[in-house]
């Protein structure tokens, strides 16, 4: 939509508000409302004013006045207001006349804007497609305190098989149990409508869904699979689509979560992200005659993946509660090879002999990244493997068809592992960055500041016990 068009947009549909909303460094939506009469054709050029030093990961105090530009395409009414609410989702820059305002380095969306910008100018394509599964859990409450002298978390869930003994009220049953929430129908499956709602939203806001279910985890887990659109698009839908999840479960008076790992002993949340690149309307990731129909682009791409995944997880699985999930011998994907068809490598090549769905799938990632740095980093990471020729197979990243699971430990000695913690994938992307400063896309500034919140994090759980080491060692 132009600007006019938006103006226009939000008459016909009685917009009162209008919402700017923008995402903060660690990856989460902020907003401010203004009425709608504040919002005119000037505003997408001269923008709104905001306090930066408020906002996690950008200015200091004595350098804080910012500008949110919206963006006229990512135009929405939002379904969650009771007064109607035109909603704009914004990119961050710095105050300066008319045009001409410099974009703002620290901001997510301007960083994915430039990787696609890059991508452009390196000749090698003119577009990167990305698809993200991101995996989520509902619950019907959820408490938690982290105080001197307390540290506790309970989540709990009707379909959840530890209320099979519940007393107290009608127990009906139908529990599922641990690592068995795939595909069940109603009545274990009590969440049915609920996603149904969820993807109708979705689509009224512009958003196409192709498919939603239950997933493995037995109390509450769920998916709902966005289609795939351009990088900087499709980290706009998954914005929308964490947006709707949330609100709709607490319409319905439950929580959702996208954290990795909430439940101990069942399947944790990942964000499994596919992606290609295409060159004058043609894909470049497809070769009928190459394994798995992949090209030898694919492949390049496929080795800057695999060389710089402990780097590209401090980003892409971006919190201490993110390797609870990545933990060898379990079910997320933590065996830096690529092999078709395979849910055990990081790299899985999806089974389609149709060259515009030939695609990589990244596994690793889960859905608390920040999605427009992720997808930035992953394009960039794949650039570099394409540029210098990364061959996976010549640094022992596959391919690799079998269960990886069962190897014994003498054959998972030959196959590098993701990192075992974010202090360890921080240590990584410190050692292993110019990949991504190529093209100023990303910034040594931008970086340093991201390693620095996310080790603030870091030591806030290192310094404080935990319930289970109460169990181990209270009587030692």
């Amino acid at each position: 939509m132009t600007p006019e068009e938006v103006l226009q947009f939000a008459k016909e549909r009685g917009a009162k508000m209008v919402d700017f909303k923008f995402v903060d460094l660690p990856g989460t939506w902020q907003h401010f409302s203004v009425p709608l009469h504040e919002l005119d054709e000037e505003t997408f050029v001269e923008g709104k004013y905001f306090d930066g030093s408020s906002i996690r990961g950008f200015q200091t105090i004595d350098d804080s006045d910012m500008l949110v530009i919206p963006d006229p395409d990512t135009a929405f009414m939002d379904p969650f207001t009771s007064i109607p609410t035109l909603s704009l989702i914004c990119t961050v820059a710095h105050p300066g006349p008319g045009a001409h305002k410099q974009p703002y380095s620290r901001d997510p969306r301007t960083i994915a804007r430039k990787a696609e910008a890059y991508l452009r100018s390196s000749g090698i394509a003119d577009v990167s497609y990305f698809g993200p599964e991101a995996e989520f859990f509902v619950f019907d409450n959820v408490r938690f305190s982290s105080t001197q002298n307390v540290q506790y978390a309970e989540v709990d869930s009707d379909e959840a098989h530890w209320n099979n003994g519940r007393n107290g009220g009608v127990n009906l049953g139908h529990r599922l149990r641990p690592k068995e929430g795939y595909f069940p129908v109603p009545p274990s499956d009590t969440l049915q409508d609920l996603r149904s709602e969820m993807v109708l939203t979705l689509e009224e806001l512009g958003v196409p869904v192709e498919a939603q279910h239950h997933e493995v985890g037995g109390a509450g887990q769920c998916e709902i699979d966005i289609r795939y659109n351009t990088l900087v698009r499709t980290a706009d839908n998954l914005m929308i689509y964490k947006y709707v999840v949330k609100n709709t479960a607490r319409k319905h008076g439950k929580t959702a979560t996208f954290m990795p790992k909430p439940i101990f002993g069942d399947n944790g949340s990942g964000m499994h992200v596919h992606q290609s690149l295409w060159k004058d309307e043609r894909p470049l990731f497809y070769d009928p005659e190459g394994y798995a129909g992949l090209s030898q682009t694919a492949r390049y791409y496929i080795g800057g993946l695999l060389m710089h995944a402990p780097a590209l997880l401090a980003i892409a699985a971006s919190t201490t509660n993110s390797y609870k999930r990545l933990v060898p011998g379990f079910e997320a994907p933590v065996n830096l090879v690529f092999s078709k068809a395979n849910r055990s490598a990081a790299v899985r090549i999806p089974n389609t002999d149709c060259p515009s769905a030939k695609r990589i799938e990244f596994r690793p990632p889960d859905p608390t990244a920040n999605p427009y740095l992720t997808f930035a980093a992953l394009l960039m990471a794949g650039l570099d493997g394409i540029r210098r020729k990364i061959e996976p197979s010549e640094h022992g990243f596959g391919p690799v068809d079998r269960d990886l699971y069962h190897l014994s430990p003498e054959e998972l000695r030959e196959i590098g592992s993701v990192p075992g913690s974010l202090e360890e994938a921080l240590k990584a992307l410190e050692d292993d960055h110019a990949f991504l400063l190529e093209g100023d896309v990303f910034t040594t500034d931008v970086l340093e500041h991201y390693v620095e919140l996310k080790r603030a994090q870091v030591n806030e759980v290192r310094m404080r016990p935990v319930p289970i080491e109460f169990a181990l060692y209270y009587d030692a």
